[in-house]
């Protein structure tokens, strides 16, 4: 499974690759890419089509709703499930992620089991996940 990850900032971007290789290493196969900036994921995306998005809330260039909707727009409305990955707490963060179209809301550092659960679960064939903040 190709997972998007986009965050500007390095550290959570690192911690999020690592978490998905040591899922890896335990036998979900994911592929990981990294951007720091809107602009830089609809880059990515032009080329590389990812089967899942993890978007942070506040970018420098967007914020984590309007990217999901040019993301989903330049990948032709591809039902991709994608996780907005904050550190803004609250359930009105988690709320107003669910109708922007996100599956889920993860706080930041988003912990390796439900990283695990949520991507393990849309691999499954007609399975829909939706994650709690």
């Amino acid at each position: 499974m190709r997972v998007l990850y986009i965050d500007d900032d390095r550290v959570n971007a690192l911690l999020f690759s690592e978490t998905c290789r040591a899922l890896s290493d335990e036998g979900l196969a994911l592929e990981v890419e990294t951007a720091a900036s809107g602009a830089e994921a609809l880059e990515i995306v032009a080329a590389w089509a990812p089967d899942a998005l993890v978007i942070d809330l506040h970018l420098p260039d967007t914020d984590g709703h309007t990217l999901l909707t040019r993301l989903r727009a330049q990948m032709g409305d591809r039902a991709v499930p994608a996780w907005l990955c904050t550190a803004d707490d609250g359930p009105e963060v988690a709320t107003a992620a669910r109708r922007a179209g996100f599956t889920g809301c993860w706080r930041k550092p988003a912990e390796a089991a439900t990283v695990r659960d949520a991507l393990a679960a849309v691999m499954a064939p007609g399975t829909t996940v939706i994650s709690a903040a």
